[in-house]
């Protein structure tokens, strides 16, 4: 077959093209060749290298067949996939209209989950994904999953439909104030909030009795949450009765959605709004009285040196005793 001839010629620029000698023997450079060849073998072809043991030799490993990888390569996906899906980023679909327009019915999100591993909390003006706080979806339909969806949920690669979360605005955070009166426009610690993200022809405020005129202060741990639709919004302001009147627990908070991914007509970018970049944030009441004495402090040491400059024949007006 010549399959030793081949493979001990093929590391050797130009002795193959030599011919050989009238006498039959092979020129030294070949002869050289061949015996690299075989002494360079893995001993298997004795010392002759017979053909069948060149072939051994020579033929490399047979490739597993590609259809023996598939479950190998599917198992590792799906635990990648789960990992991504527990500590990275989860997608989310809007089930509702209690965010437009940002965010329409249909549209899927991605939330980002591994900032909050690193102790980062919600930040005002933020789209959070967060787990009902205490019965917030009580009456609202649900969807049975078929198996393949359930799977498919269960690794992230799906919506899980079994999840009760909701995604709202993060309006307040620990320590601040937030109020509506009339139709707004909607306060955070005395801040008006141009809130250009809400729904056009909706108010910031609602006028009704069931929760749409309210003064709260959040709490250390919980957030503030209300909807960009704000006339079509159960958020934190018609949960005032529930157990933690109606603000969010920071725990039940998900994550950040970071991005629009479908439909590819719809791809965008959730940044917060530019209403949320002025200084919104409450003054602590130390620093408020801080704020307030050291006035005072300085004009009583004035009046005080003018009194005794003034009255007092041991203190001469530079300062020199006397």
């Amino acid at each position: 077959m010549g399959d030793l001839a081949v493979g001990a010629r093929s590391g050797h620029d130009g002795p193959e093209d030599r011919p050989e000698r009238h006498d039959g023997t092979v020129p030294p450079a070949v002869e050289d060749a061949a015996t690299s060849a075989s002494d360079s073998g893995d001993g298997e072809r004795g010392g002759g290298g017979t053909r069948e043991g060149g072939e051994q030799g020579g033929q490399p490993k047979k490739q597993r067949s590609f259809w023996k990888e598939l479950p190998l390569l599917i198992g590792i996906a799906l635990v990648l996939a789960l990992l991504i899906k527990t500590f990275l980023v989860q997608a989310f679909s809007i089930p509702s209209d209690s965010m437009q327009n940002t965010l329409q019915k249909g549209d899927r999100v991605l939330v980002d989950k591994l900032t909050p591993w690193f102790g980062s909390e919600p930040e005002r003006g933020e789209v959070v994904v967060f787990h009902d706080p205490d019965n917030w979806l009580a009456g609202e339909p649900t969807v049975t999953p078929n198996p393949l969806q359930r799977v498919l949920g269960w690794i992230g690669l799906m919506p899980s439909s079994n999840e009760k979360d909701l995604i709202k605005r993060v309006i307040g955070v620990a320590g601040d104030t937030v109020e509506c009166k009339g139709t707004g426009p909607l306060k955070v610690n005395g801040h008006a909030l141009n809130d250009t993200f809400v729904y056009a022809g909706n108010t910031p405020c609602s006028v009704d009795d069931q929760g749409g005129q309210f003064k709260v202060k959040v709490p250390k741990g919980k957030i503030w949450v209300m909807g960009d639709h704000r006339q079509n919004s159960l958020d934190s302001r018609y949960h005032q009765q529930d157990k933690n009147h109606g603000f969010v627990p920071v725990d039940n908070v998900i994550g950040r959605a970071i991005v629009i991914a479908w439909p590819p007509t719809r791809w965008n970018t959730l940044p917060i709004p530019d209403a949320f970049d002025q200084n919104l944030s409450a003054a602590a009441p130390g620093a408020l009285g801080l704020a307030g004495a050291v006035p005072l402090v300085l004009w009583r040491r004035r009046r005080l040196a003018g009194g005794l400059t003034g009255g007092n024949p041991r203190v001469s007006s530079d300062g020199t005793a006397g």
